[in-house]
């Protein structure tokens, strides 16, 4: 049966509309963190006792946190270590899981046997519970969590690039190139990867949202960041409390994390349906 389009019919070649919001919310953030401390009304890290715990005013659109600072402006500020710690985790976990994965798939045999075995026994940790106990027991805070997050999140991108490894491997191009004397490294970064990298991509995007809510676990539960920083996971923590006399202080952060995690879900959920050209029953 031809799966050209019936006449009439228009091929529908601009994103969802719930695709176009969570772009716009993601786009929200990158502008946040890259100059939101420039746009806040207060400075994010000012405290003022005597303001502690106000409700949303015209000075404060959100109201203040126990020890007065703006909360609004510490939402803006908090932008960035929602972006960037998730974002270096993603990298870092592409760039260790991706070499190993690829090596594995294009290699196979013994390679490919012996990486996926440690794959799959460190696929089998909890990673945040790991990152819990790591960071709990031997301290570094939010860089240490990070670093847990990368080593225990590569076993996911290895998995998927073996995955597409194994089946660039066969086609006719790479047996073209081997047939040319293209070494094996060649073969695998200029051929095989460019071909596999937008499923990658569409992955890292869900990696960013696992990620972004871990390390606000970790904050939540204060392991990451400093005490006082203008993080979301932390502000949830500490506006739990005095949450009768200001909800928006919990809300705020809360709804951000929400927010941010769901758009860069349902982003790496389209991405990953049109560089794999399978749709999913909604």
């Amino acid at each position: 049966m031809s799966t050209a389009a019936l006449p009439g019919t228009r091929i529908r070649t601009r994103p969802p509309v719930v695709v176009a919001v969570a772009f716009a919310v993601v786009l929200l953030a990158v502008l946040a963190a890259l100059s939101g401390t420039w746009f806040a009304p207060h400075d994010p890290y000012a405290q003022s006792l005597q303001d502690s715990l106000q409700g949303p005013s015209g000075a404060h659109w959100l109201g203040t946190d126990q020890s007065g600072r703006d909360t609004f402006s510490r939402i803006l500020a908090g932008a960035r270590t929602a972006l960037l710690g998730p974002a270096a985790i993603t990298l870092g976990a592409l760039i260790l899981g991706g070499a190993f994965g690829l090596l594995a798939g294009y290699r196979g045999g013994f390679v490919d046997s012996v990486t996926m075995r440690v794959v799959d026994l460190m696929y089998a940790f909890p990673g945040l519970l790991i990152a819990i106990i790591v960071v709990g027991v031997f301290g570094g805070g939010y860089g240490a969590a990070v670093g847990v997050l990368v080593v225990l999140g590569a076993p996911v991108n290895a998995r998927l690039v073996r995955s597409a490894a194994l089946e660039q491997r066969g086609l006719p191009y790479v047996e073209a190139a081997r047939s040319l004397g293209v070494s094996h490294g060649k073969i695998m970064l200029r051929h095989i990867w460019p071909n596999i990298l937008p499923l990658v991509v569409a992955n890292s995007f869900l990696s960013f949202a696992h990620s972004l809510v871990a390390l606000a676990g970790l904050s939540f539960l204060g392991l990451g960041v400093p005490a006082g920083a203008p993080d979301w996971g932390l502000m949830l923590s500490d506006a739990l409390p005095s949450f009768a006399q200001n909800p928006l202080a919990a809300f705020a952060p809360g709804v951000a994390l929400v927010a941010l995690a769901v758009s860069m879900n349902l982003l790496g959920d389209w991405l990953y349906e049109r560089s794999t050209g399978k749709g999913r029953a909604r």
